[in-house]
């Protein structure tokens, strides 16, 4: 049962339209996942049917078949997310080499979908206010195999002092009450009050205004919401604009969606092929691009120099940084990461233990240019032995980089007979 409240409000808001609109919420809902291109070319599954019009990497695939649970979910080849929540950063138009900030970032749906589009180049953060959800938002671009993404578990506002006009392109995917998402989780129909949307009202405008202060003169930010809430909408960009003239709206190049004023955009579950969505595509015309303070990085040590070339690794431009005995390469570019709470600065490359070093599960699932693989059938019987933990079969020696249909998965350790298994526990099945 949803809130007579909100069915009140929504039949104001859409007039004609509003029996489609409440027949739409009693259909199945499609579901969506996107293919990573960092993972390489998307394999073919039997499972996945029609594109995502307006996301290339996305497809509709049968709701009765379970992706999350094939191998190739756990090697980040694919993204389960659902459509119109793609519509954001098709509305963004993330380039490579570009510095892009995804504001509310988690679990990482947009995060990633971003990192795909820019194709390994630039710099992408990803923050988020959560300790828990930044937790989450880390493990998926670890899975996903970003290398050019730092995380952080910050308050926009410390963000917005330490990088002003530091960004092309900022998404502020804000929290919001979440109506859009009343046919796919109870909880959001269950939680919902007009005093909710209210309150994230207020949020947003916190949140958007430190925003504004992250990005570049002529940088572009996009606002988006799961919500059909006006207030926290169309009212909410109407009055950043108002206090900020120094931006304008946008307008973009989206056939696929209800456009409206001020930049703004619709996605309706009667019109489309999923949820309830909204964004606003606005620019910034004038303000400050401020010098900020960048890592210097230090020399490669020599366990991993004695690493990278027993396994003929050949790591992409970056600068290495160094926390405890952890290696990481973080993007050119990167900020002064000191007083900020990071989770991860950039790609893990392994730990130090006196002179050799452990490799780290994000540097396998990254997986590019190495030497030794052992390559498993995503239907045989070995990648689930390799995902409960189970030794293997192997003729290689030393380390050994696991694929699963060419798809890098994880790592192993062989002594020429037998591989050790190094899948992460927490992951195992």
């Amino acid at each position: 049962m949803l809130p007579e409240a909100f069915l009140i409000r929504m039949q104001g808001q859409l007039g004609e339209e509003y029996p489609a609109f409440l027949e739409s919420l009693e259909r199945p809902r499609a579901v969506a996942l996107r293919f990573n291109p960092l993972k390489g070319p998307a394999p073919h599954l039997p499972f996945v049917g029609e594109n995502v019009p307006w996301e290339p990497m996305g497809y509709y695939y049968d709701p009765t078949e379970r992706p999350g649970l094939h191998p190739y979910h756990e090697a980040g080849v694919y993204y389960l997310q659902e459509a119109s929540a793609m519509s954001a950063v098709a509305l963004l138009d993330p380039r490579p080499g570009e510095k892009i900030c995804d504001l509310c970032a988690a679990p990482g749906g947009k995060s990633t979908q971003i990192a795909g589009r820019m194709l390994g180049q630039g710099l992408l953060l990803c923050n988020e206010y959560s300790p828990a959800r930044a937790k989450i938002l880390s493990r998926n671009i670890e899975r996903m195999g970003v290398a050019n993404a730092i995380v952080t578990n910050e308050k926009t506002e410390n963000l917005a002092a330490r990088l002003p006009g530091f960004f092309d392109r900022v998404l502020v995917d804000a929290p919001c009450s979440g109506e859009g998402m009343f046919r796919k989780e109870e909880a959001a129909v269950t939680d919902w009050s007009q005093q909710t949307v209210e309150m994230c009202a207020a949020r947003q405008a916190e949140i958007l205004d430190n925003a504004a202060k992250l990005l570049k003169p002529g940088g572009r930010l996009v606002y988006s919401t799961c919500t059909f809430a006006p207030e926290e909408n169309e009212q909410t960009v109407e009055a950043f604009l108002a206090r900020h003239p120094e931006f304008v709206p946008e307008s973009v190049d989206a056939p696929w969606f209800a456009a409206g004023e001020n930049g703004t955009y619709r996605m309706w579950p009667h019109k489309l092929l999923g949820e309830g969505h909204f964004g606003a595509v606005l620019r910034k015309l004038e303000g400050e691009e401020t010098d900020i303070s960048e890592e210097r990085g230090t020399a490669f040590p020599k366990p991993w120099l004695a690493f990278a070339k027993e396994c003929g690794i050949e790591l992409p431009e970056g600068i290495n940084l160094s926390f405890g005995d952890r290696l990481y390469l973080a993007p050119w570019g990167c900020p002064e990461l000191k007083g900020l709470r990071v989770l991860r600065p950039g790609l893990e490359l392994g730990e130090r233990k006196k002179d050799r070093l452990e490799p780290a599960h994000a540097l396998a699932l990254w997986g590019k240019h190495f030497a030794r693989v052992l390559d498993l059938d995503p239907q045989g019987e070995e990648i689930g032995k390799y995902m409960h933990g189970d030794v293997l079969p192997c003729r290689e020696k030393g380390w050994c980089l696991v694929s699963v249909g060419g798809y890098s998965i994880g790592w192993g350790k062989s002594d020429g007979n037998q591989l050790k298994n190094h899948y992460p526990k927490g992951l195992r099945r």
